[in-house]
């Protein structure tokens, strides 16, 4: 069974407020009455107590994990070394517009992703041709069932291609528009061995690069990613399912860790309804017992 927090938030606060309004509205007065008239002190009954005192706590919690800010946790390595195992983020929810709870769908437009962004979304699976040659999105790698289930799983990624951008990516080289982009070596990645994830970088001789992405408006986007090519070759793009221009209401995403990443080069663009937000701070670090446990120093760290 998929875990929707917010779903089971939206639940639970139109469960606790139909509860308490509905006793305020028919019950409460005769209730009172009649124990006013008998002399007795008057109390809610228990299920009544609970909704009032638990209603506004869940709203507030919905309201700031839907509109405000939400919290998310890095399950793997994907966007090293930008972000690592155990790292704690904040998402702005209300960067891309605000979007119902659950339903994720959008009713106020505020915004819309910029290359360089790190955005959590909604994954929406892997492209495959089904019986009649239409593409559809699977939750099989191999497209062996088209039509299995994608999970309800929140992904983290950053924006490579906006709509209508021409991709190009073979190997190591990305070409955006034509122009590619450049990247300045900054030595072997230095890692931590008593963690899976850093000593599978070690053990293939990573690097650590600074990407120079340019956006829309000239500014540059300068951020780190990882290159191991002894681990994997990538799929390139153009593909036979991931075409190099970006379709309209789409996003070309990629991890930072670019040989152990799947991303866009394997399952397509990013549908814009998918997006959940903009992930802007790590508030907390979390290395693993007995290798290293807190990690001060990243708390705080502004992700750009």
């Amino acid at each position: 069974m998929e875990f929707d927090f917010s779903a089971i938030l939206l639940g639970l606060t139109v469960l606790f407020g139909v509860v308490w309004g509905l006793d305020r509205l028919f019950l409460y007065k005769k209730r009172k009455a009649r124990l006013d008239a008998a002399g007795s002190e008057y109390r809610d009954p228990a299920p009544v107590d609970w909704a009032r005192s638990l209603f506004p706590v869940v709203l507030a919690v919905l309201v700031l994990r839907s509109f405000v800010a939400e919290p998310f946790r890095i399950p793997s390595g994907s966007m090293m070394p930008t972000l690592d195992v155990g790292d704690f983020i904040l998402v702005n929810k209300f960067a891309y517009g605000l979007r119902l709870p659950a339903f994720n769908t959008k009713f106020l437009d505020l915004g819309e992703p910029k290359r360089g962004d790190v955005v959590v979304f909604r994954w929406p699976g892997y492209l495959c041709q089904d019986a009649s040659g239409k593409l559809v999105r699977s939750g099989d790698y191999g497209c062996a069932d088209p039509h299995a289930p994608v999970p309800s799983q929140n992904w983290i990624k950053r924006v490579i291609g906006l709509p209508g951008d021409s991709i190009e990516i073979h190997g190591s080289d990305l070409l955006i528009n034509g122009k590619p982009v450049t990247a300045t070596e900054i030595g072997p990645y230095v890692g931590n061995p008593q963690r899976n994830e850093e000593r599978l970088m070690l053990d293939m001789g990573a690097t650590v690069w600074t990407e120079h992405l340019q956006r829309e408006d000239g500014k540059l986007v300068n951020h780190l990613i990882a290159r191991m090519p002894a681990y994997t070759t990538p799929n390139s793009i153009p593909n036979p399912v991931v075409p190099s221009k970006v379709p309209p209401g789409c996003y070309l995403v990629m991890g930072d860790n670019r040989n152990n990443s799947t991303d866009s080069r394997w399952w397509g663009c990013l549908p814009e309804q998918d997006l959940a937000g903009k992930a802007f701070m790590i508030w907390m670090s979390w290395k693993g017992w007995g290798a290293g446990g807190v990690d001060f120093h990243r708390i705080g760290t502004i992700i750009h």
